[in-house]
């Protein structure tokens, strides 16, 4: 065999394992240090996704001195916090999306949709499975000042503008001095009935 071939020369040899993982490894960052950067540290707030690369001896130093929250006060930190829980990004309340349910409203408004209980825009349970919402009352809410002057008068919170209006009518004729004979002795309880229908009438119920 002739060593001297120059076939000899091509023949390409494996380097070994850590020849390899060393000659890639980077430098370890820390200054001075010139031992291989096998481990990786984060370079921190606003630099996410980069990183250092130190010696074990380096890296765990800077660990026990790192602090992601760093320059950030006590309400940022909370508010980061928070956020966290949803991978900081918007949510809603349950059942509810905002941009959703803006265009649900828009569409029942146009479409008269709000009247029914059920959507069921594919007919999968066929026509007539939905019956139409009965239409819920609206109760007035009156203060004490209205209730005493509808109490006044003998009437219930439920009566309308044009109860008032007759029971009012109605109380005047009968306890009017005139009606009574000029007799002195109702007259108290006409003015209650006048300030009651007055004070009724400033609240806008008769």
């Amino acid at each position: 065999m002739d060593l001297n071939s120059p076939l000899f020369d091509r023949i390409r040899v494996r380097p070994k394992a850590e020849e390899a993982r060393t000659a890639d490894a980077p430098v370890c960052e820390h200054p001075g240090c010139g031992r291989p950067g096998d481990f990786r540290a984060p370079k921190g707030r606003t630099h996410e996704g980069q990183y250092y690369h130190f010696c074990l001896d380096h890296v765990r130093a800077y660990n026990q001195s790192y602090n992601y929250f760093a320059g950030m006060s006590d309400a940022a930190v909370a508010a980061y916090q928070k956020d966290a829980l949803t991978g900081h990004r918007p949510t809603w309340k349950i059942g509810v999306n905002g941009a959703a349910e803006g265009l649900h409203r828009a569409r029942s408004d146009a479409e008269g949709a709000g009247d029914y209980t059920v959507e069921d825009p594919f007919g999968v349970f066929g026509a007539g499975a939905f019956a139409r919402r009965a239409p819920r009352e609206e109760k007035r809410r009156l203060s004490g000042t209205a209730l005493k002057a509808l109490d006044t008068l003998g009437l219930d919170e439920g009566a309308d503008a044009a109860a008032i209006k007759a029971r009012y009518k109605l109380l005047v004729k009968r306890f009017h001095p005139d009606a009574n004979g000029g007799d002195r002795s109702f007259e108290a309880r006409f003015h209650e009935i006048v300030r009651a229908y007055n004070t009724l009438r400033a609240l806008g119920l008769a």
